[in-house]
């Protein structure tokens, strides 16, 4: 299971760290990552981290503004959020899989979203 938790309110130009524990094992091949949803829009994909190795990928929108890191010996997966802008308000999801894809079919565990909202 996946907890995701972090968000909150947030001026823009702002940052926020989000955190995701994972309760269980994971295996050494998983894929975790985080995802995103506007209202009433489907989920898009946000980043993504090999949960062994330091490859991560990021959607346009937010590369360079947002890393992704976990903590192993702690099972937590972290979305490090900077230059927040009102457009990255949204419910953010984390997930994992065991494929290396930002499509949100290819994850098959799935937290509980964490509401994100930044002021202009």
């Amino acid at each position: 299971q996946l907890q995701a938790s972090g968000g909150g309110l947030v001026q823009a130009g702002g940052s926020l760290r989000l955190s995701c524990a994972a309760s269980g094992r994971i295996f050494s091949s998983s894929v975790m990552g985080w995802f995103r949803q506007f209202p009433e829009k489907e989920r898009e994909f946000v980043a993504l981290i090999r949960w062994n190795r330091d490859s991560t990928y990021f959607a346009d929108s937010v590369k360079g503004r947002f890393t992704i890191s976990r903590d192993r010996p702690e099972s937590t997966l972290y979305l490090h959020m900077n230059s927040l802008k009102p457009e990255d308000t949204a419910v953010y999801y984390c997930a994992a899989g065991s494929q290396y894809s930002s499509r949100q079919y290819d994850c098959n565990v799935w937290g509980q979203g964490t509401l994100v909202t930044v002021s202009s």
